[in-house]
């Protein structure tokens, strides 16, 4: 196996440059992000509720024309 290479400073400087970045930039959009999300999942609960309760109204509804027809 060959010994390892050495590296230039410009080049480790370059990685860990870029890894800082990364992870600032991942944290800011990160932040942008969640509010949305979160306005997102409240939304859909409340869909999710009104959804649930017509359901609810067309079953009793279809049961009670169900005991009309009897």
């Amino acid at each position: 196996m060959a010994p390892p290479v050495q590296v230039s400073s410009l080049i480790k400087t370059a990685r860990w440059s870029a890894l800082v970045f990364g992870i600032i930039y991942g944290k800011q959009r990160y932040d942008h992000l969640k509010p949305i999300a979160a306005e997102e999942r409240r939304i859909e609960e409340e869909e999710k509720k009104l959804r649930e309760e017509q359901e609810r109204i067309y079953k009793q509804l279809a049961e009670d024309s169900d005991t009309i027809l009897k």
